[in-house]
């Protein structure tokens, strides 16, 4: 049995000669939870060869802290990495052919803040800038990718949606609304949806799950020019303020403790110059209202909707922003639209990552 524990918690010396954090006054309440990853992978009937796993790992932001992480398994070789085109976090791990056993666990804590820009005020003031200069790292939020279309039916979209509004706040919250609006939740789309904008537009059916619904907003609001992203992550429980609308839609747990095999979750952010990061999550206003089967008029809907525009609450853990890019090692299968859920490969052949029992993986979270 191979095992590493990577502790993350800083030293008492070292935290005395850490330079000084900034608080940002809009995160609220705290939320620490021990999530832990069972991992037994099937192997497909047919596929024999080198078993390769790549599990999505959370970053610290400013938002959230990762305690600690332990893991351990009869694999042959298990390391951490962040070698690919966004910094995506990835735990990676290979059994060798006759390998009796393809197991793994890994434990997690982790510390979250909710996420209250605009509840608490921060943007009540907003003013654009005279003249907007992005950074680089800023930039790329900005480009097109395959699923995240820029120009063409987008772009006509985004143009009628946003029409003669300049300031960048008003022109997310127009896309925002029309999403909440036009779109719908489908329980029948796989996984988290494929997120491919292009095709939703055209086809007019506007309808999916939450990287379907949140990819819109996210290719809208580049296609007006504002840097947006998608934030691929899981739930992580219960949702103490939200579940006044919905005991189901935003995370629910027992007793603290929640199973979350089917707990993805895409989010969005989109980026506002001399304020940064906004966080956005059109998607799960449409979750809510198919749970709760109300329509957008309700008063319920319309307070989901303005609190889901510019805060999330943290019983969720961000994993990445990687759109469209190869993960590292390269797999068979690349490049690849998202990673959200844990990706593994037998002889190169994919296991079903929507589906925990046919994949091999069990995920509990427990509030601390």
């Amino acid at each position: 049995m191979n095992k590493l524990i990577a502790s993350l918690v800083a030293s008492s010396c070292a935290t005395a000669f850490a330079a000084p954090v900034q608080q940002n006054n809009f995160h609220t309440n705290t939320h620490t939870y021990e999530f832990t990853q069972s991992y037994d992978l099937v192997v497909p009937q047919g596929s024999s060869g080198t078993t390769n796993l790549w599990i999505p790992l959370p970053s610290d932001t400013d938002y959230q802290t990762v305690k600690s992480i332990e893991f351990e398994g009869s694999y042959k070789t298990a390391y951490i990495t962040e070698n690919n085109a966004y910094g995506a976090k990835t735990l990676y791990a290979t059994w060798d052919k006759d390998a009796p056993k393809r197991d793994m666990k890994v434990k997690l804590v982790i510390q979250t803040q909710d996420r209250e820009p605009m509840a608490q005020g921060a943007l009540k003031d907003y003013q654009m800038p005279e003249k907007i200069t992005y950074s680089v790292d800023v930039l790329e939020y900005l480009k097109p990718t395959t699923h995240i279309k820029t120009d063409g039916i987008v772009k006509e979209y985004a143009d009628k949606i946003v029409g003669n509004e300049k300031n960048p706040l008003k022109q997310a919250e127009l896309i925002h609304n029309w999403i909440v609006n036009n779109m719908e939740r489908d329980n029948s789309v796989l996984g988290c949806g494929d997120g491919d904008v292009e095709k939703i537009l055209t086809t007019k059916v506007l309808k999916g799950k939450c990287t379907d619904i949140n990819s819109v907003f996210v290719a809208l609001a580049r296609a007006s020019g504002i840097p947006s992203r998608e934030v691929f992550g899981i739930r992580l429980g219960k949702a103490d303020k939200m579940s006044q609308y919905s005991k189901t839609a935003f995370g629910s747990s027992k007793d603290g403790i929640a199973n979350e095999n089917s707990g993805q979750h895409c989010r969005a952010e989109f980026y506002l110059a001399g304020f940064g990061w906004v966080p956005v999550d059109s998607a799960d206003v449409a979750k809510m209202r198919l749970a709760e089967k109300k329509e957008v008029s309700d008063p319920d809907v319309q307070e989901v909707s303005k609190y889901l525009f510019g805060n999330w609450e943290m019983n969720w853990v961000s994993f990445n922003h990687g759109r469209d890019f190869d993960l590292y090692p390269q797999p068979e299968l690349a490049p690849l639209n998202n990673f959200g859920y844990p990706y593994a490969e037998v002889g190169g052949d994919p296991l079903n990552s929507f589906d925990p029992k046919e994949f091999g993986y069990e995920f509990i979270s427990k509030e601390l």
